[in-house]
């Protein structure tokens, strides 16, 4: 049947929409597949707490359980380098952790500054000490956070830039360690609790700040984990192990891929 011409119009013009449409689709599969990521940062970012750690990996305890490790197995970026590593402070970053990057990096995610700031201190501190001398060294923590902090995290950032000038760089942050008024019976204080929440809160804070005078995304993570802190009865993060003190305060598996994985893939 022979078509009228507004009729033979109107499906030509509906065939030019699909095939736009399916070529845009097909040019943003395949930016997405040629993303260059790198993974930066401390044992929040390389994924300590969540196990199956790779044995080449060493004391860095990168696992495949990690966000970043996660990410990539999902987007199949083009490449990975994965350089994050457990007790990594700023200086650890600049010094061992920037190699992969380069003007071809697209993409690149840093958790840093909990070291820095005393965080494993902070936290033997709180268990071992008295509630005075622990409200006392998370308030030490604050107050290296306000004066020196920031220098660092400008250091870091500026390394990042000069080396990966067109690269997305998403920062994240810590979640809150505590639920206030939750089901633990034993243990910290609420008064401890609370303060160490703070803490966290105020290192996050000026992180996010220093990550926004450079021109970074800031994930907060947070929210994420809001009903999965330690005494919530659902626990994405390890409360204090003496049998493995260094996966203590740190997020589970499940803690990565469902707390730091959907903030990260939402913000990159």
């Amino acid at each position: 049947m022979k078509l009228s011409r507004a009729a033979a119009l109107s499906s030509s013009l509906l065939l030019s929409a699909v095939l736009a449409l399916t070529g845009a689709g097909a040019a943003q599969a395949a930016s997405s597949a040629a993303v260059d990521y790198v993974a930066l940062g401390d044992s929040y970012s390389s994924g300590v707490g969540a196990g199956n750690y790779d044995s080449a990996s060493g004391n860095c305890k990168r696992t495949p359980r990690a966000y970043p490790a996660l990410w990539a197995a999902a987007n199949s970026p083009s490449s990975f380098a994965f350089t994050a590593c457990s007790g990594a402070r700023t200086n650890d970053v600049t010094a061992n952790q920037l190699g992969p990057l380069s003007s071809a990096t697209d993409l690149v995610s840093l958790t840093v500054g909990g070291n820095d700031a005393g965080f494993a201190d902070v936290m033997t501190t709180c268990v071992l000490q008295s509630e005075a001398t622990c409200i006392a060294r998370v308030e030490e923590a604050k107050r290296y956070v306000d004066s020196t902090l920031p220098a660092r995290l400008d250091t870091v950032y500026t390394a990042i830039r000069s080396k990966a000038p067109s690269a997305r760089v998403v920062v994240l942050g810590y979640p809150r360690f505590y639920k206030l008024g939750g089901s633990c019976v034993a243990g910290l204080t609420e008064n401890e609790r609370r303060a160490i929440n703070g803490g966290a809160d105020h290192l996050n804070a000026a992180t996010a700040k220093r990550a926004a005078d450079h021109g970074f995304a800031y994930a907060d993570v947070a929210a994420a984990f809001t009903g999965h802190e330690i005494c919530s009865g659902a626990s994405w993060l390890h409360s204090v192990n003496w049998l493995n003190i260094g996966e203590s305060y740190h997020p589970t598996a499940a803690g990565q891929s469902g707390g730091y994985l959907p903030v990260f893939r939402a913000t990159a």
